[in-house]
C-alpha cells in the first residue's frame, strides 16, 4: 500500500531527521533488550513498581472550572537500567486536571499519553482534558513523555530522537511511570481509572496497561500493533537517517554477532522471515524506493573506479593482439569491451548495495518489533483496527489486558 496524501503532506512538514546518531550504544541496546523480557512478562513487571512509590505534587492552581496540579517523581526505570536515561529525562513530570466538584460519588480519572511531537500539556489539556471534564466530569492526568517538553535533552532538536534506542527507553520508562501514577491515584482515592492516547500515545498506553494487575479501560486512537511499519515503510521511514544506521550496522559486528541473537518472538520472526523473503524474491528490493542510498557508503565508488579503467588506455594496452594502429575501429572495439565489463561490475555492485541496505532495513524491523510489538507483552489481548500499517501515526491498538 502506498503512502496516503496525508502521509506525504506530513512528511513535508518534517524538517529534521530521526536517529541521526544511529542505533545507540550497543551495550545500551543489549541491556534494553534484556529488560524488555522482564517488562514483557506481566507476572514479573507488575511487581517492579511498589504500590507506595513516591509521587509529589509541587503546585496547585485554582481556575474557574477546575484545579490544575503539577507534580513530579523519579522514573522507576533508573532503578533497573541505570545510566540509560539522559539526565533531563530522569524526573517524570505530569499535570493533573480535576474538577472543583465531582458530579457523582465516583472520581474517574483518565491518563493521557502524548503522541508524536506533543510537547508539554497544552494540546492534550485543551483538546482532550477540558472537554472530558466539562462533558463527563472525568479528570485527566497528562504525563510528559521522556525526550519531550521539559524532559527533552538539550542537544535534541524538536521531536527527533537521536538514537533508535531512545524510542525503546521512552517506551520502557512510560510503562513503569504509568504504573507509579496508577498506584498513586488509587492511594488518593480516585477511580475508576483509564488510559488513552493518540498515535504514539495510543501505542504507549497499550503497552502500559499490559502490566496493570486489574481490568482497566483503554482507548488507543490512530495506532497499530507495532512501531516497525511506520519507521520502515511508513512516512517516517523517509525521515530516518538510513545512511548512518547502515554504516554502523556494517562496520560494527556487535549488531549481527550479539544483538541479533537477543531478538525473540516477533523481533526474531520479522528479521528471519524478511531474510527468507528477500532471498526467494530478490526483485522485492526494487519496491523499497525510499532506501536509495549512496553507493559510496560502502566504498563502492572507489571499487568501480579501480575496475573501470579508461577505454583508450585499455585499447593501447600491452595485449598486441588488439593493436592495429591503422584501423580506426580498434579503440571503439576496446571501449565497447571495457564498457561491457564495467556495466557488469556496476550491476553486481548495485545488487550488493541493495542487499546490504535490505539487511539493515530488516534489522530495524526486527529491533522495532522486539520492543514495541504487542505480541511481546504477555498481558495483552488485542484486536487490530482497520488502519493502514504504513500510516504516519505510530502503531498499536488494543482492547486492554486480560484480567486475572
Amino acid at each position: 500500500m502506498g503512502l496516503s496524501k496525508l502521509d506525504v503532506l506530513y512528511r513535508r512538514l518534517l524538517l529534521t531527521k530521526f536517529f541521526i546518531r544511529g542505533w545507540g550504544k550497543p551495550e545500551d541496546l543489549k541491556r534494553i533488550f534484556e529488560f524488555r523480557k522482564i517488562i514483557g512478562n506481566r507476572e514479573k513487571c507488575q511487581h517492579l513498581v511498589p504500590k507506595d512509590y513516591p509521587v509529589y505534587v509541587d503546585t496547585v492552581e485554582e481556575q474557574t472550572d477546575c484545579k490544575i496540579l503539577d507534580g513530579h517523581f523519579t522514573s522507576p526505570l533508573v532503578h533497573y537500567v541505570p545510566d540509560v536515561m539522559p539526565n533531563e529525562t530522569v524526573v517524570a513530570r505530569f499535570q493533573f486536571i480535576v474538577p472543583k466538584e465531582w458530579k457523582s460519588k465516583y472520581r474517574p480519572v483518565c491518563i493521557h499519553l502524548a503522541g508524536t511531537g506533543d510537547h508539554y500539556y497544552w494540546r492534550r489539556r485543551t483538546l482532550m482534558a477540558r472537554p472530558m471534564l466539562k462533558e463527563a466530569g472525568i479528570a485527566s492526568l497528562l504525563l510528559e513523555n521522556p525526550y519531550y517538553g521539559c524532559r527533552k535533552p538539550k542537544d535534541q532538536l524538536r521531536s527527533s530522537l537521536k538514537n533508535v534506542s531512545d524510542l525503546f527507553v521512552m517506551g520502557g520508562a512510560l510503562v513503569l511511570e504509568t504504573a507509579a501514577l496508577l498506584y498513586w491515584l488509587e492511594r488518593e482515592g480516585y477511580g475508576p481509572l483509564g488510559m488513552t492516547g493518540i498515535s504514539m500515545g495510543g501505542h504507549m498506553a497499550s503497552l502500559a496497561v499490559t502490566n496493570w494487575p486489574k481490568p482497566i479501560p483503554l482507548v488507543p486512537c490512530l495506532s497499530w500493533s507495532t512501531a516497525s511499519g511506520v519507521f520502515t515503510t511508513g512516512v517516517l521511514s523517509k525521515a530516518v537517517n538510513w545512511r548512518e544506521l547502515e554504516k554502523q550496522y556494517f562496520t560494527q559486528t556487535v549488531y549481527e554477532d550479539e544483538i541479533l541473537h537477543l531478538l525473540e518472538y516477533c523481533g526474531a520472526d520479522s528479521f528471519k522471515m524478511g531474510q527468507d523473503f528477500v532471498k526467494n524474491s530478490p526483485r522485492s528490493v526494487d519496491s523499497l524506493t525510499h532506501l536509495k542510498l549512496a553507493a559510496s557508503l560502502f566504498r563502492l565508488n572507489s571499487t568501480q573506479d579501480q575496475l573501470s579503467p579508461d577505454p583508450l588506455q585499455t585499447a593501447s594496452s600491452s595485449d598486441n593482439s588488439f593493436m592495429f594502429h591503422g584501423d580506426s575501429k580498434v579503440p571503439y572495439i576496446g571501449q565497447a569491451m571495457t564498457a561491457g565489463v564495467s556495466n557488469h561490475q556496476k550491476r553486481e555492485d548495485t545488487k550488493k548495495t541493495e542487499a546490504l541496505q535490505m539487511e539493515s532495513w530488516l534489522f530495524m524491523k526486527g529491533v522495532m518489533d522486539e520492543c514495541t510489538h504487542v505480541g511481546n507483552f504477555s498481558g495483552m489481548s488485542f484486536v487490530l483496527p482497520h488502519c493502514p500499517e504504513n500510516s504516519h501515526f505510530h502503531p498499536v491498538s488494543s482492547t486492554g489486558p486480560k484480567s486475572n
